[in-house]
């Protein structure tokens, strides 16, 4: 499967070479934004990605900034070309959500630490689907279905590509518990964590209900690393998404992740303990389908 060029990815990266010359060049925003007659807000949201540049603009960014190599003033407008493409996941108007699938798509390692749902990028299309059944205010069933559809393309892409996504999960037991769909949907989910993690991409971790307290119990988040763009923490909640860059900040996460790691089972005890528990719901099930054997 080829590899996924993701405009989302290549506009952060012309932002942040943009934001360097024009620190190099001791330019506020203010003044970048005077030269070019727009507004400030269009000059930061360049530089964080929000905003794909046009040619026009990289052409007199380059011109105020001084760079003179025609090879890098074409791959800055290579870079602006790419960022304005539209990605596989865009006809699917997914507002905001659309920024993480595509920085996810063309993510070289996901860290992600979920503490009461199946991280999306393993989830069942029944289970997704049950989740999605959940959502306030609600969704039509055909709108469902579009949701279920983007999560299995997205493990497509990601795990089945040339270079597969280097996916590290760690999950709190309680998640392994929470009855999601039925004991039926429950027991498929928890084969595919298994199958998943013994995959050799995907690394699956369980810290286990008698640890007790850990440092995000009250947190779910992601860290998405790159070959050509920095880091990116994501962190996920009932009001919104957050996304963080700051070096102290994806420190900060980084040594969350590695005290989770810490309290968790290791792989080989993980996959014992999903396939204990999906035992569990495959007996519930077979005497859900026949009471009286």
């Amino acid at each position: 499967m080829p590899e996924v060029r993701s405009p989302t990815v290549r506009r952060r990266e012309l932002g942040g070479i943009l934001r360097s010359l024009r620190l190099a060049r001791g330019m506020t925003v203010e003044q970048v934004a005077e030269q070019l007659l727009c507004s400030p807000s269009k000059v930061s949201r360049m530089e964080t990605g929000s905003r794909a540049a046009t040619l026009r603009d990289v052409r007199d960014l380059c011109d105020l900034y001084e760079v003179k190599d025609p090879a890098e003033r074409e791959r800055l407008s290579k870079l602006a070309t790419e960022g304005k493409q539209q990605g596989w996941w865009q006809p699917y108007e997914l507002d905001t959500f659309a920024t993480y699938v595509g920085l996810e798509a063309e993510a070289t390692t996901l860290i992600d630490f979920r503490c009461t749902t199946v991280p999306g990028l393993l989830q069942t299309a029944d289970y997704a689907r049950t989740m999605h059944r959940t959502a306030v205010p609600g969704f039509t069933p055909e709108r469902i279905e579009e949701f279920v559809e983007v999560r299995l393309t997205r493990q497509r892409l990601l795990l089945q590509r040339d270079s597969p996504l280097q996916l590290i999960v760690v999950i709190d037991e309680a998640m392994l518990h929470r009855v999601v769909g039925g004991p039926a949907v429950m027991a498929e989910q928890l084969d595919w964590l298994v199958e998943s993690a013994r995959q050799p991409s995907v690394t699956i971790r369980v810290i286990p209900l008698e640890f007790g307290a850990h440092p995000a119990m009250d947190s779910n988040f992601n860290i998405l690393e790159f070959d050509t763009a920095p880091s990116v923490v994501y962190v996920e909640g009932l009001v919104g998404w957050i996304y963080m860059e700051r070096p102290q900040d994806l420190a900060r996460y980084e040594e969350v992740f590695e005290s989770l790691l810490s309290a968790s089972l290791s792989p080989r005890e993980s996959i014992e303990l999903m396939s204990a528990v999906g035992a569990q719901y495959k007996e519930r099930t077979a005497e859900l389908l026949f009471p009286y054997r």
